[in-house]
């Protein structure tokens, strides 16, 4: 009996000095600040087990299709590649301020399974600055993320360059139809 009290007061004190360091206001929670490693791992623990957890009966389709690719492409350029940017690029102004820094996910990738991609795009994750793209995004949209992200790890720069340059083409024809044929009310 005498050891349990004693192990009583123990967590009593551990939780009373925790309480203590939450309000006290010492923690610093500036994007600026580092982790410290305990902080790091847990939190890469938690988000490594949840993540793994919640993919588990995640259909994934067919993500080889060039078109599938290719509109994938399109969507990372535009919502993507700020934080995790493009083959060849350095840092931008929003990556730069981010902490945790996203992963360059030209590097990544290729170990990361595509329904753990899929999750995460569509998800986010908490406290990292990464979005919840299916609060905007279907999933058919968020599948040609990951194909195109399943073709990343291989793109050189000028690859990259290559597919701007012909997304941005394709943009013009589209701008220029439209204004040339607007829409008839019936």
């Amino acid at each position: 009996m005498k050891c349990f009290k004693m192990i009583m007061a123990i967590l009593i004190l551990a939780c009373g000095a925790f309480l203590a360091y939450i309000y006290s206001g010492v923690a610093d929670v500036a994007a600026t600040a580092p982790d410290g490693p305990v902080t790091r791992w847990v939190l890469g623990t938690i988000r490594e087990r949840s993540i793994s957890t919640h993919v588990k009966n995640i259909q994934v389709p067919p993500l080889t299709d060039p078109k599938m690719v290719e509109t994938g492409f399109v969507r990372y350029n535009k919502m993507c590649a700020e934080c995790h940017l493009a083959p060849g690029t350095g840092t931008s102004a929003i990556r730069a301020g981010l902490n945790p820094r996203p992963p360059v996910l030209a590097r990544v990738v290729s170990h990361t399974p595509p329904a753990e991609l899929f999750w995460i795009i569509k998800n986010g994750i908490k406290m990292t600055g990464m979005p919840a793209w299916g609060q905007t995004q279907d999933d058919a949209s968020i599948w040609t993320i990951v194909a195109f992200l399943e073709k990343l790890h291989t793109m050189t720069p000028a690859e990259y360059r290559a597919m701007q340059k012909e997304a941005a083409q394709a943009a013009d024809i589209h701008t220029t139809s439209v204004a040339n044929n607007p829409p008839t009310k019936s």
